[in-house]
């Protein structure tokens, strides 16, 4: 099944302490590569995500960004330790008898004393065990969504494979006759220019520019690798690689189809073959 490496999903999850939000972003590269944008207080936990996404994916540029709105009533409270307010208090007021110009004594002062006040740390166990099932959740849309997006890209590669092969029929068929064009225009330069050659001289050459023009071995190819793109669709791993190089070899095989034609009928279809060729490269850019 085709895999496309271009996709978006967007997963959150409401709970009674906040929310929180993942957006996920993918698109082409050659390996997997993620970046995770993630609060400071959940660092520890990318190790478990990256797992997860190297469970799922194998290629494609990922960014991952993670938000997490806490509520306000189950934010990090503050506390103040009575015991130790109530001793400091004494212990001041015990001084100031003491002294002959007593200062006020400010509750503020008093707040700011280590050990009266306490900061309860909120428990962030529940939310990273929320974070890891709605990035997991995240992350199935995201695959399914690189699965349809690559099932609409088959029928677009199997169109042109039609098309490539529909050339390579045309180009096979009319072959003899464009050899015997090819000859007929050889056989009229020799005449313009004027040389006195002899028939058997001409045959020679006409034998030697028709096995430089003979293109049979390209067509094979091109039929080849056509299939072996076919085939290669019906894998269950990621092809896109493979798909890649395929693309590189029948380009190759227009080229040399282009580079040997001595008439402007398979000039013009092996530029025909270029273009489809090229159709179906972009496309596969974008297939893990």
């Amino acid at each position: 099944m085709l895999k496309s490496m271009t996709a978006y999903a967007r997963k959150e999850s409401r709970n009674e302490w906040g929310t929180v939000t993942w957006e996920l972003r993918s698109v082409n590269h050659r390996y997997l590569e993620p970046l995770f944008k993630l609060p400071d207080n959940f660092r520890d936990v990318e190790p478990e995500l990256r797992n997860c996404l190297h469970a799922h994916l194998s290629r494609g540029k990922l960014e991952c960004h993670l938000r997490v709105q806490l509520e306000a009533q189950s934010g990090p409270g503050m506390k103040v330790n009575m015991e130790v307010a109530e001793t400091l208090n004494n212990v001041l007021h015990q001084i100031n008898r003491m002294l002959d110009n007593p200062a006020h004594i400010n509750a503020l002062d008093i707040l700011k004393w280590p050990g009266v006040l306490e900061v309860e740390e909120l428990d962030l166990e529940p939310i990273k065990e929320e974070v890891l099932a709605v990035f997991d959740e995240a992350l199935t849309d995201l695959v399914e969504t690189r699965d349809k997006e690559g099932a609409r890209i088959r029928p677009m590669l199997e169109e042109r494979l039609i098309a490539i092969q529909g050339i390579v029929d045309r180009v096979r068929d009319r072959l003899p006759h464009i050899i015997e064009r090819q000859n007929e225009a050889l056989r009229a330069r020799f005449e313009d220019l004027d040389l006195d050659l002899d028939d058997g001289r001409i045959e020679q050459e006409l034998v030697v520019l028709a096995q430089k023009a003979d293109v049979a071995e390209e067509l094979d190819r091109l039929e080849t690798h056509s299939k072996e793109v076919l085939d290669v669709l019906d894998r269950k791993e990621p092809v896109g690689r493979r798909l890649d190089f395929l693309m590189q070899e029948l380009n190759r095989e227009a080229n040399t189809l282009g580079s040997k034609s001595l008439v402007t009928e398979t000039s013009q279809l092996a530029v025909d073959l270029k273009v489809i060729i090229e159709q179906m490269r972009e496309q596969i850019q974008n297939i893990e």
